[in-house]
């Protein structure tokens, strides 16, 4: 499983989304953690492939590119939550 975050860093919510980051590779084995900046090309191709439009947004994908779990908006899931699908 692969744990993708998009955000915008310089943000209203860029400072939560990297505490988020901090606090969640500190307590969980992170193997796999992409993080893109929406505003950059790549950033936006793969908003666009998975149907990402609201930020930030948290992708679990499978290795296959499927997507398990996405959250999107403001609204940041428990981290046990997102641990939940990235050790299955």
């Amino acid at each position: 499983m692969k744990l993708l975050i998009i955000y915008r860093p310089n943000s209203e919510h860029g400072r939560t989304i990297e505490e988020f980051i901090r606090e969640y590779q500190s307590r969980h084995q992170v193997e796999h953690l992409e993080i893109l900046n929406i505003d950059t090309r790549e950033g936006i191709a793969t908003a666009t492939l998975y149907d990402v439009v609201q930020y930030p947004a948290i992708l679990v994908l499978r290795t296959d590119g499927y997507v398990q779990k996405i959250w999107q908006g403001a609204q940041l899931p428990l981290m046990d939550e997102v641990a939940s699908y990235t050790n299955v």
